[in-house]
């Protein structure tokens, strides 16, 4: 993958600047390993476009040696950028005097500083290194370019083509297909005398069975109705439009286009109009399947136009930005259990009942890796229905499945109708879909974790001053839906999702992907499920359950624990960028002081996992952090080196977790934060962030402390107005501990000024402790959001809870 050079080039460059005082000669290296770099990315974004069973050796290997050599580049670079331009704070424990550790920092940088002159040799050294190791690299496997990497024609096998299958398989061998017909026979069934055009589309990944939906529709209403001009037209990943529209009028007349025609003469435009033409006084039922992408899909749209005869197309296709421009949309499901049993034990045994008992644990977890797909069901009972009844077979065939290890032709088939997704995908989404094998099977992904964990990876590239690093990686997020490479999780009124699901298919594709990538590194249950090819190093790893292994964790960038307790290896991870540890319990835990250490982190997450103890001083010498999220922890105060984060872009902790004075005022660079408004100069320092685009705060105070009273709601509603990009607001109130009446007349206020909050799409406010709150004070707080809404250019939408 080329965005495994990610920002190395430019990393390289930037050390050109002036201020990092190289030599000239070192200056020329750096121009040079650049340069190289950029032409090996070319080659590696061709060599992702090829299966790995069909790519050249010799260009698989030289591919592996690119991928390492840029990990170290990029360690190198960064140690000595952080050498540089670093600043760490006191390294001692938490110290309450501000003025003492003034001077621990200041004399810490002032001898920080003497090793510069060191840095910069050191660096010339690696540099020199860096190039002779490309060099070899190169003359090892002849210079290649992107015109060598030429596919190897895959040997031939004795599989049955899944398309033609899917065309010509008998109706009664069909499990599960009676409801999805009923349904798309509705859908394109015209109303009363309507003789409008009936265009509907049949959207899901690869092997749900669209295509034999498709074809069993298109043959009982032609079959019922046979006045129709019919076609039925695959189109498939890399389309030539010229030959589906031939193929379209083939179809519909193919003694016309056979022997009286001359089809091969016409261009696109010619094409168009005769088929217009063709069917201008004709009723038509078109299927055209397997679509992949708009442009092909307004091209044929304009062949088909509505001639008023109640015509009838349908359309399949992977891709819901396809389906979305097709007024009708039928979304395919994977089969329910009843459906999935049925199809898998019908064809082996005749029925579930007949299924020996020393083979049912087995096939339960055959048929829970199927996941309901009918390919993978067909293929795999296919494949079991000739062979003997041995266990330990049926085990070997159950691991198979989406390992890329089976030997089997129906598997490799079925793999390669699967895998024709990944291999449609941009390189920077290839990396992103391929991250998702770090999470277990049926795990909920919430959104924001992974877009902020893309980030620190340098997975989102930059696209403009006006969208943030969050919005592109959204619009990543957005396209593996749209491309039915992951579920959609709880989606909101306006149809936005908040997390995903991997469907088993999928994530035995991208797990058996990045094995072979040596991409990521998974452990499940003390055993080691996906480990890295010879020859790579682990880079990131992932641990299900599993706190034992013997893996060499020096070069390790991201490390992700699911029910673990934490590693005591973990201080040596010097070169971690990303440090997951969600929902661990860190109970027995008393100090995270190692975190300080981690010089290169930028993502650092220990949300819900019960630690008791404080966030180090340390935390400040984190010059790379981006996301912080301590939220489900007793963590009391923030330390004062919090400030020290400039980077940071994403703070989320527990609304009793004090901040320091002055310690939001320099996170200039925070686009999210959540945390608890508790006092007039926590308010004030909001107004200081004007990079915000989400904000969650809980205001008020506990009664003992003072209730927040409506000059500090006047203060907060006043520093809010300064946040021109912010797009969410969510507001906690304590019924108890807020003057609500002076928070809600505040609040009311920035519908007044047009120039207040122009981004804001949506405010929530939700009130605690409901039960002591009146009635009046509710319908108060209603009618203000009613009016923010209403006076707002915007219109945001608003919810009370």
């Amino acid at each position: 993958m080329d965005v495994v050079l990610g920002k190395l080039p430019s990393k390289l460059l930037e050390l050109l600047k002036d201020e990092y005082k190289l030599q000239t000669g070192v200056k020329d290296q750096i121009s040079c390993c650049s340069r190289e770099l950029e032409n090996m990315r070319a080659v590696l974004r061709k060599v992702a476009q090829v299966p790995p069973d069909e790519l050249d050796e010799l260009v698989r290997l030289w591919a592996r040696d690119v991928r390492e050599a840029s990990y170290d580049m990029e360690d190198i670079l960064d140690t000595f950028l952080v050498r540089i331009d670093g600043s760490p704070v006191n390294k001692g424990p938490a110290d309450n005097d501000a003025a003492k550790v003034k001077r621990v920092i200041k004399k810490m940088g002032n001898l920080f500083s003497l090793s510069k002159a060191k840095a910069r040799h050191e660096i010339a050294g690696a540099i020199e290194e860096l190039s002779k190791r490309l060099e070899d690299i190169s003359k090892l496997h002849g210079r290649y370019t992107a015109d060598d990497i030429v596919p190897r024609q895959p040997a031939s096998t004795n599989g049955i083509d899944p398309l033609l299958e899917a065309l010509y398989k008998k109706e009664s061998q069909l499990v599960g297909i009676d409801k999805p017909r009923d349904m798309l026979i509705s859908m394109l069934s015209t109303v009363d005398d309507n003789k409008e055009i009936k265009m509907v589309s049949v959207v899901g990944f690869g092997g749900l069975g669209k295509t034999t939906l498709a074809r069993v529709v298109f043959k009982k209403l032609t079959a019922d109705d046979r006045s129709y001009y019919k076609a039925f037209i695959p189109v498939g990943r890399n389309p030539d439009l010229n030959k589906a529209l031939r193929d379209v009028l083939i179809g519909l007349d193919k003694e016309r286009y056979t022997m009286k025609v001359n089809l091969t003469v016409l261009d696109q435009m010619q094409l168009i109009d005769e088929v217009q033409e063709y069917l201008k006084d004709k009723r038509y039922f078109i299927v055209i399947d397997d679509i992949w992408d708009v442009l092909s899909l307004e091209t044929i749209k304009w062949a088909l136009e509505d001639n008023g005869l109640g015509c009838k197309v349908i359309i399949t296709t992977r891709n819901r930005d396809v389906a979305e421009n097709i007024k009708y949309s039928y979304q395919m499901e994977p089969l329910p259990k009843e459906s999935s049993e049925k199809l898998f034990y019908g064809k082996i045994f005749g029925s579930k009942d007949q299924c020996p008992g020393k083979l049912v644990e087995v096939s339960e977890k055959i048929l829970k890796r199927c996941g309901g797909v009918p390919l993978a069901l067909t293929t795999i009972s296919s494949l079991l229905a000739n062979k003997s009844r041995n266990r330990k077979e049926w085990y070997d065939v159950c691991h198979s499945i989406g390992s890329g290890l089976g030997s089997s032709n129906d598997i490799k088939n079925m793999r390669k109708i699967l895998s024709l997704s990944y291999y449609d995908l941009p390189s920077h989404l290839k990396t992103c879909l391929l991250y998702l094998s770090m999470f277990p099977d049926d795990f909920v992904i919430w959104k924001s974790r992974l877009i902020w964990r893309w980030i620190a990876e340098d997975f989102v590239q930059p696209e403009g001053a006006d969208r943030s690093f969050f919005e592109i990686g959204e619009s990543y997020f957005n396209e593996l839906v749209n491309r039915s490479l992951i579920q959609p999780e709880y989606m909101d009124n306006q149809g936005i999702a908040w997390a995903c699901r991997v469907h088993d298919m999928v994530l035995d594709l991208i797990c058996s992907l990045s094995r072979e990538e040596g991409f990521v590194t998974i452990l499940k249950s003390d055993t080691v499920q996906s480990t890295p090819s010879s020859g790579s190093k682990v880079h990131r790893l992932s641990l299900h359950n599993n706190t034992r292994h013997e893996i060499d964790m020096s070069k390790l960038r991201s490390l992700t624990l699911f029910s673990c307790s934490i590693l005591k290896s973990m201080p040596h991870c010097l070169h971690l960028r990303v440090l997951d540890l969600i929902d661990c319990n860190l109970v027995e835990h008393t100090s995270l002081r190692f975190v300080g250490d981690l010089f290169h982190l930028r993502y650092l997450s220990l949300r819900d996992t019960n630690y008791t103890g404080k966030l180090p001083v340390e935390i400040g010498n984190l010059q790379f952090l981006q996301t912080l999220d301590i939220i489900g922890n007793r963590i009391k105060e923030l330390p004062s080196s919090i400030k020290e984060l400039r980077q940071l872009m994403f703070l989320y902790i527990q609304e009793d977790t004090r901040l320091p004075k002055n310690g939001l005022r320099r996170l200039t660079c925070l686009e999210m934060l959540r945390a608890g408004v508790d006092c007039e100069y926590v308010a004030e320092e909001l107004g200081h962030l004007t990079q915000l685009r989400s904000v969650e705060v809980v205001l008020g105070r506990e009664a003992e402390e003072g209730r927040w009273d409506s000059c500090m709601s006047a203060t907060f509603v006043r520093c809010l107005g300064k946040l021109h990009k912010l797009q969410r607001l969510w507001i906690g109130m304590k019924g108890t501990a807020v003057d609500l009446e002076g928070a809600v007349n505040s609040l009311g206020n920035l519908a007044l000024d047009d120039d207040h909050l122009p981004s804001l799409q949506s405010v929530e406010v939700d009130i605690y402790g409901e039960d002591n709150v009146s009635k009046e004070v509710v319908r108060k707080v209603e009618d203000a959001l009613k009016q923010l809404a209403g006076a707002h250019p915007n219109h945001p939408r608003v919810r009370l809870g």
